[in-house]
C-alpha cells in the first residue's frame, strides 16, 4: 500500500481554511470558482449523471464495465474514497496519480482567493478541470449529496439522468421524508434530458415522475423484464445488484452508440466490481484476526441497505455473526432489523477515524432492541476476535463505509 504524496497531503490540506462554518446546499461558491478555472464543466465529454440514495456507486461501476467493455474511454467521479481519495477520480480508465491529483487541487486553491468552499465542492472543481482536459468518450459522474443543489449538478447538461432507489439518508440536509428527499433527488433532472429511474417507493416516484414530466424530460423506469436481461452470475452479489446493473445497461442504451452493444452490455455486467458491496475478503491480516473462517465486507448503512444484504445471506447458510460501527446519525435500530430474522450476534466496534460514530454501548443497545443479542468491543480487532470465536461460520462487517475503509487498510487491500 502506498501512501499519499507529501505534495497531495499539502494540497489536500490547504483546501482546509476556506471551508465554511456551516454547510449550505448552494451551486454559488462552485460556480464562481468554475468560472476563474475557465469553465472546464463546459468542456466535458458525454455524461450520465446518477443520484440516488442506494445503489449509486454499483450502478456507477456497471456504468464503467460496461462502456468500457465496449472500448470507450471512461472517466468517473465517485465518493466517497474508502482508502485513498485517489479512488474518486478514475481518468480514461485509471485512477488519477497523486500528482495530477496534487496539480489540479493546487489550481483550484489559487483560484479560490479568499473565498470559501467546502471539501466536496472544491474537490469537485478539481475533478471536473482534470475530466475535461483528459480525452474520454463518457463521463460517469456519481451525486454526493442530494442533487438539486450537489456541487455535481453544476454542469450545464448530462446526456442521460439516472436515479437509484430513494430512500431515507441524510435527514438533516434533505428532508424527514421519502418524498422530500426524492424531490432532491430528482433536480438532476433537466429539461428534455432523458431519466432513468429504478423502481422507487410510491412516494418517490410520485415526485420522480412529476419533476420529469415539468421538464419535458422523457421518464423510463426499470422494469421486471430488464432485470432478467442481466445475467445471473454476477461478480456483485444479489438481486439488487442485477438491478443496478440493469439500470445501467438502460441508461447506456439511450446514448445510442452503435458500440454499446448488447454484448458488451452482458459482459461489462458479468466483471463490474465494487469493493465494500458484499466482498469476500481473500486470506489476509482481517481473515486471520476472525480465525480464518469467511469474512465478508459491505458498507451499506441505512435500512434499505440492510435489507438487500439480509435478503442475500437468507439464501445463505446460517451461521452469521456482524460486526458492526456506524454514524451517529444513521438509524441503527432500522438498520439491524432486515437480519433479526438471520439470528446473528452482533459484536460492535467504534470507526477509529470519526468522532461521530456510535459508542459501541450504544450501538449493541439499538441491536438489542430488535431482539439481536450484541457485544460491544473496544476495537476492530476484539470484534473480530469474538466473532470468529463465537462459532459463526461467516462474519459480515457492516454498518459505515468508514469501517470498510479501515478494514481494507488493516487487510492491506487498496481498491485500485
Amino acid at each position: 500500500m502506498s501512501a499519499p504524496s507529501g505534495r497531495l497531503e499539502r494540497a489536500l490540506a490547504s483546501l482546509a481554511g476556506h471551508y465554511p462554518q456551516e454547510i449550505e446546499l448552494s451551486l454559488g461558491r462552485i460556480e464562481r470558482l468554475l468560472e476563474r478555472l475557465g469553465r472546464p464543466h463546459h468542456a466535458l465529454p458525454p455524461t450520465v449523471h446518477v443520484a440516488g440514495t442506494n445503489g449509486k456507486g454499483s450502478t456507477c461501476a456497471f456504468l464503467r464495465a460496461m462502456a468500457e467493455a465496449a472500448g470507450l474511454r471512461v472517466h468517473v467521479f465517485t465518493s466517497p474514497h474508502l482508502v485513498r481519495f485517489n479512488e474518486r477520480i478514475r481518468l480514461a480508465g485509471e485512477l488519477i496519480t497523486d500528482a495530477a491529483l496534487a496539480g489540479v487541487l493546487e489550481r483550484v486553491k489559487d483560484a479560490l482567493g479568499s473565498d470559501e468552499i467546502t471539501h466536496f465542492e472544491a474537490t469537485t472543481a478539481a475533478a471536473l478541470l482534470a475530466f475535461a482536459e483528459v480525452p474520454a468518450d463518457l463521463l460517469i459522474l456519481e451525486v454526493g449529496l442530494g442533487g438539486r443543489y450537489d456541487a455535481t449538478n453544476i454542469i450545464p447538461g448530462a446526456a442521460v439522468s439516472v436515479i437509484s432507489p430513494i430512500d431515507i439518508d441524510h435527514k438533516q440536509f434533505l428532508g424527514d421524508t421519502i418524498a422530500e428527499i426524492a424531490r432532491e433527488k430528482a433536480g438532476i433532472i433537466r429539461p428534455g434530458t432523458p431519466v432513468v429511474s429504478a423502481r422507487q417507493h410510491r412516494d418517490a416516484a410520485h415526485i420522480v415522475s412529476a419533476e420529469a414530466a415539468g421538464a419535458g424530460a422523457p421518464l423510463h423506469v426499470l422494469s421486471a423484464r430488464d432485470v432478467d436481461a442481466m445475467p445471473r452470475d454476477l461478480a456483485l452479489k444479489g438481486a439488487h445488484q442485477r438491478a443496478n446493473a440493469a439500470l445501467a445497461a438502460k441508461a447506456l442504451r439511450l446514448l445510442g452508440d452503435e458500440r454499446l452493444t448488447e454484448t458488451a452490455l452482458s459482459e461489462g455486467a458479468s466483471r463490474a466490481h465494487w469493493p465494500a458491496r458484499l466482498q469476500r475478503l481473500a486470506e489476509g491480516p482481517v481473515v486471520d484476526l476472525a480465525g480464518g473462517i469467511q469474512v465478508w465486507l459491505d458498507g451499506g448503512h441505512n435500512p434499505h441497505a440492510a435489507q438487500a444484504v439480509a435478503d442475500v445471506l437468507a439464501g445463505e447458510e446460517t451461521g452469521l455473526a456482524l460486526v458492526a460501527a456506524m454514524m451517529a446519525s444513521k438509524d441503527a435500530q432500522g438498520f439491524f432489523a432486515p437480519f433479526s430474522r438471520l439470528a446473528p450476534r452482533v459484536f460492535t466496534c467504534p470507526i477509529q477515524q470519526s468522532h461521530q460514530g456510535y459508542r459501541p454501548e450504544d450501538l449493541a443497545a439499538a441491536a438489542g432492541q430488535v431482539g439481536l443479542t450484541a457485544s460491544a468491543c473496544e476495537t476492530l480487532e476484539a470484534a473480530l476476535d469474538q466473532a470468529g470465536r463465537s462459532g459463526a461460520r461467516r462474519i459480515l462487517i457492516c454498518g459505515s463505509l468508514y469501517l470498510a475503509g479501515e478494514v481494507l487498510t488493516l487487510h492491506g487491500a487498496v481498491p485500485d
